[in-house]
């Protein structure tokens, strides 16, 4: 294809984004508007799924066994390329990791990309992926098939800055209950065992632990049940834990040692410790290089620079299930400036920034540098190098 006739397509999909950016900044704001936590998000799902058909997707709804994902599918032949929609919340803060604009980006990448599937020659899918806060619903897609023929997988998430290709760390999510002996507390305490108890001494064990671990290993935990009355020893507790480390192979060890803090507290209050896995474990991410390097391009032609991951520091990371994606598939995560730094993801304000015109310029700038990067891939044949 000549530069020419290449320049042409870019301009075609820029013009098609803009020319819809107006319902993708109302389907940001809808979401937005309509919160709804892990595999709980039946409206956003089909509120996607109806836009997409709109612009010509053959949808399927819902998709792969999970009643919240959907496969938005465009061309016959080629290689696929798919598209990752995230729109999960938060619970208690709605849309604090900007899920909201992650979907509409790919809903524009999709829209600005479908007309061009069969004068490229490759399949397009916008795929819904539900559950990435907790669960990890593309681990649960993995298992499922949805990326079987996948030559390459693509998402943009919002973020305090620019970043192509930044760090994410490799996550396990544990539930621990502590079980013990209701009694009287202040006439017959010696007839109980305290499980509130055990669940102290296991904080205070980790939090010794945190003394001897890696600046890339992260331990933190909320209590979930912390018993009934301050009359009655609690008989039960409960609390959920994220356990993170730079890679998978490293979490395994640190797994471990974060097991034996529940079962020392366990042993030492004569309580019974129960620890189960909630979900899939996540990996860290691989970003592909010739990806990488085509986004960073296209997005600097945006007008929106990005800092590489190796200037950034390791144990200022996040977790995502992307991350088992990039395991299988050449895949890329940048994350797009909302410009409002100090604050974070995360945090009750980044809900609100996710609106604002900086929200709205990172669905624009999401979702043309992703189908960018697709021409550039696509009318360059470039397959074979990923």
């Amino acid at each position: 294809m000549s530069k020419l006739a290449h320049r042409d397509l870019k301009e075609q999909a820029r013009q098609r984004v803009t020319s819809q950016q107006p319902r993708l900044e109302e389907l940001s704001l809808w979401l937005h508007d309509n919160p709804e936590t892990a595999y709980e998000e039946y409206q956003s799902s089909a509120r996607l799924a109806q836009v997409l058909e709109g612009y010509g997707f053959t949808v399927e709804y819902p998709a792969y066994d999970l009643e919240t994902s959907f496969a938005a599918r465009s061309g016959q032949s080629g290689p696929e390329l798919v598209i990752c929609a995230e729109y999960d919340a938060l619970p208690g803060i709605g849309h604090a990791c900007g899920h909201n604009i992650i979907a509409s980006a790919a809903v524009g990448a999709g829209l600005a990309l479908q007309p061009l599937t069969e004068e490229l020659g490759f399949r397009l899918t916008v795929l819904g992926t539900p559950a990435e806060e907790i669960y990890g619903g593309k681990v649960d897609l993995i298992n499922a098939g949805a990326f079987e023929d996948t030559a390459a997988a693509m998402m943009v998430h919002p973020s305090p800055r620019d970043v192509v290709d930044g760090p994410s760390l490799a996550i396990i999510q544990l539930e621990v209950a502590f079980h013990g002996k209701e009694a009287h507390a202040s006439a017959f305490p010696e007839k109980g065992i305290n499980a509130l108890d055990a669940f102290v001494q296991s904080y205070v064990n980790l939090s010794t632990l945190r003394q001897h671990i890696l600046s890339t290993d992260k331990i933190h935990g909320i209590i979930t049940d912390g018993g009934k009355a301050p009359n009655i020893i609690p008989a039960l507790t409960r609390s959920k834990w994220y356990v993170r480390s730079q890679d998978f192979e490293r979490l395994e060890v640190l797994k471990e040692r974060v097991r034996s803090c529940f079962e020392a507290a366990a042993l030492a209050t004569g309580c019974r410790v129960e620890i189960e896995q909630m979900g899939n474990g996540y990996t860290e991410l691989i970003s592909n290089d010739l990806l990488t390097e085509l986004y960073a391009a296209n997005s600097l032609a945006l007008g929106r620079p990005l800092q590489r991951g190796a200037d950034i520091n390791p144990s200022e990371a996040g977790s995502t299930d992307m991350g088992n994606v990039s395991q299988i598939v050449p895949t890329i995560h940048p994350m797009l400036s909302l410009h409002c730094a100090p604050i974070g993801n995360h945090q009750p304000a980044f809900t609100s920034q996710t609106i604002t015109p900086e929200g709205n310029q990172a669905v624009f700038d999401g979702a043309v540098g992703m189908a960018w990067t697709a021409i550039d891939l696509a009318a360059g044949d470039l397959w074979d190098q990923l």
